[in-house]
């Protein structure tokens, strides 16, 4: 099943894709979006919503680490 252009979130195509798909996240965690213990997307459906590759950039979950966000 293929997602709608809607269902994509737009980012900055000059700047790093995954550092914003990171600050996304984060933006979402903090908003309540993703609750505590809830399980985060995974590196696919983020490249799917995001429309990144998968596979040119690691996934965004190490910027999370040091912050305590997710563990």
């Amino acid at each position: 099943m293929n997602p709608s252009h809607a269902d994509q979130v737009e980012i900055d195509r000059a700047l790093p894709h995954w550092p914003q798909v990171a600050a996304e996240i984060r933006r979402r965690i903090q908003d309540g979006t993703y609750r505590a213990g809830e399980r985060l997307p995974g590196t696919v459906a983020l490249a799917v919503e995001f429309d990144v590759s998968s596979r040119q950039q690691p996934e965004p979950w190490p910027a999370f680490a040091p912050r305590g966000s997710c563990t």
